[in-house]
């Protein structure tokens, strides 16, 4: 009897970690980065190259970065949310390109629109490595002080946009 025991503790403990693991949205990867300062950085601009900007650059505002790439069928999706959300200019957005070539990306923003007040270049990824970046889109709500705030792992959709993301940012501004 208690040779049984010892396995079936195990099998028990198994189930209610499947159970728990089942039940968690798979959307929701935490970021060891939230409340913590964004990683610095200073890129080249998309548009104008011989331009950079660095995070200094956004200190004293709210603002998101979007990782986008011209490669990305689910940058695709949300892109017009970004489109719209930028004509409202509640909140300045500035473009992570990643990974991708500047022909085809200015080609992209010239075909579907450009929300970015500015979109920066990460040719070789590195930035998006500091930032934690599991592909893109992610969108980052980036604080007055620098400190990432909260991450949108995948496309940002309305549902995001106006439970989220713009009661966030709203809160940041005050």
């Amino acid at each position: 009897m208690n040779r049984y025991l010892l396995p079936l503790g195990i099998f028990l403990v198994l189930v209610v970690f499947l159970g728990i693991g089942l039940g968690l949205n798979p959307r929701e990867i935490p970021s060891p980065l939230i409340d913590k300062p964004a990683p610095a950085f200073e890129l080249v601009q998309l548009h104008e190259p011989g331009k950079s900007l660095t995070t200094q650059d956004m200190q004293g505002k709210v603002w998101l970065l979007n990782v986008w790439a011209s490669w990305c069928v689910s940058c695709r999706e949300e892109h017009p949310v970004l489109v719209e959300l930028a004509k409202t200019r509640v909140v300045p957005i500035v473009g992570l390109n990643y990974k991708d070539q500047r022909p085809e990306a200015l080609r992209w923003l010239q075909q579907f629109g450009d929300p970015y007040v500015m979109s920066i270049v990460d040719g070789d990824g590195r930035v998006g490595i500091n930032y934690g970046v599991y592909g893109v889109p992610e969108t980052f709500v980036i604080d007055k002080a620098g400190v990432i705030r909260y991450k949108q792992i995948g496309p940002v959709t309305p549902k995001a946009l106006q439970e989220k993301i713009l009661p966030l940012v709203a809160k940041l501004q005050q």
